[in-house]
């Protein structure tokens, strides 16, 4: 193809604009899952088995509140103020909000914490309103939340943030299988997130300033000096919420914006995903809010898991515990660097569409490691994922690094030689010679570590 060639084919984000409003965007989901073509057309829908990579993101021309605007999945669930978990997972026992089918579509309207937690005053209208932002361009749902949230009294300091919405129960889905779960469809539901660093949290919290932990005082982020935990009162702890506005790039897609200095400015794409994706684990907490379901960790059931490569166009694989699966889904966030340093990555509501398929033992349908651990794949590469204390809350938290790599690369080893065939010895050797191990977080009591496998080597 020549130059002059290239120049006069019609941008694929303008493409794919016209005819999602020529047929309709749910008939152009489906249309798009069905052939297989992707995120080429620029819009955010993949399916794994057929993936192409380089999706970009694009914005849906509104505010996204409950029920309105577009709508991808054959299922619809808002997060009701009386239904959603703020701060923790559902139990097996937790009835579920919505059912469907092995390999049915789902669109969940997540709700982002930001704004609504006690730090920042519970109430998203008044904290948005000083960041700039009107009434009509903060969600109905998030004020609901915030204002109305009573199925338990919640604890700024015990608590996790996370609004949870769910449990699903997927028909056919029992203990022993995997739920395959695939995020199809990631639409910003605000032209805005929100960056932030609390006090005891992040990687370089105040309880890290020891000769133990690596950094001094003055190292420590937020500043020593503007720690009031001692006020007990969470807006007096001196934690620090950075408001990151989106603007459409263009061609480029929808980019997050900070300030640098008085006059310039740094800029990133979006990349949307929800950082936590469950299924129900624990059936012997007594209470909604007990800390075995604390939202914070990540465990054997996924939950709070924060790898970014688990964006649209993935597939996520989790052991089943319960009856129906019971899949729930939080945390979304805009975009999310490896590490997730700060505490959070840049938080935001989102609408996902979400593919939710049963793996029965033995049909060759999830890898097997997936059956005992969660486990990634992306269409360019497999995703074994390793956890310090994948029973989260109930045995302590492990927060060490190294426990997490070395069990990332005893699973990617497990996979290697069941599901490809390797010897094991040669592909221990493979993953130090080709494969990448990163961080996923180190902020979430539980860190984690994911390796990437490239399918190209696998010829």
């Amino acid at each position: 193809m020549t130059q002059a060639q290239d120049h006069q084919l019609p941008d694929p984000s303008a493409a794919a604009e016209t005819l999602e409003r020529g047929i309709g965007r749910r008939t152009f989901v489906q249309a798009a899952l069905a052939a297989g073509a992707l995120l080429g057309a620029g819009v955010a829908t993949a399916s794994p088995a057929a993936a192409t990579p380089g999706h970009r993101t694009r914005l849906p021309g509104e505010v996204l509140q409950p029920g309105r605007g577009p709508i991808d999945g054959d299922v619809y669930l808002p997060s009701r103020v009386e239904e959603v978990y703020w701060g923790y997972l559902p139990r097996t026992t937790d009835a579920p909000v919505a059912r469907l089918r092995s390999g049915q579509t789902i669109t969940i309207d997540t709700v982002s914490h930001e704004g609504l937690l006690e730090d920042q005053g519970r109430d998203p209208a008044a904290w948005f309103a000083g960041k700039g932002v009107p009434r009509d361009q903060v969600l109905d749902d998030a004020v609901a939340v915030a204002a109305g949230y009573a199925r338990h009294r919640r604890d700024f300091d015990a608590d996790g943030p996370h609004v949870v919405t769910g449990p699903v129960y997927v028909e056919g889905a029992a203990p022993g299988d995997v739920l395959k779960i695939e995020p199809l469809s990631a639409l910003p539901r605000v032209p805005y997130g929100v960056v932030s660093s609390r006090h005891g949290k992040g990687s370089l919290a105040r309880q890290f300033a020891t000769p133990e932990g690596g950094i001094t005082a003055a190292e420590a982020m937020p500043p020593v000096a503007t720690d009031g935990r001692a006020t007990r009162d969470p807006r007096q702890y001196g934690n620090v919420s950075v408001f990151t506005p989106v603007r459409d790039g263009r061609r480029a897609g929808p980019q997050a914006y900070l300030p640098v200095g008085s006059t310039g400015e740094v800029s990133w794409p979006l990349d949307p995903f929800a950082g936590l994706m469950a299924v129900a684990t624990v059936g012997d907490a007594p209470v909604l809010n007990d800390p075995l379901v604390n939202s914070i960790p990540p465990t054997v059931g996924g939950g709070n898991i924060d790898v970014k490569h688990l964006n649209v166009g993935s597939a996520f694989y989790v052991p089943v515990v319960a009856e129906g699966a019971l899949f729930s889904t939080g945390d979304p966030h805009m975009s999310m660097g490896n590490g997730e340093v700060a505490l959070t990555a840049m938080e935001g509501s989102l609408r996902l569409t979400y593919r939710l398929t049963v793996c029965k033992p033995g049909a060759g349908d999830a890898p097997s490691v997936a059956f005992r651990y969660p486990f990634g794949e992306t269409p360019e590469a497999w995703v074994p994922i390793g956890l310090s204390d994948p029973d989260g809350s109930r045995n302590g938290q492990g927060s060490d690094l190294d426990v997490a790599s070395r069990r990332a690369v005893v699973n990617a080893l497990d996979f290697l030689q069941t599901d490809l065939g390797m010897d094991r010895a040669v592909a221990y050797a493979y993953l130090s010679a080709a494969a990448d191990f990163e961080v996923s977080q180190v902020v979430d009591r539980t860190v984690g570590v994911h390796g990437l496998i490239p399918k190209a080597h696998f010829g």
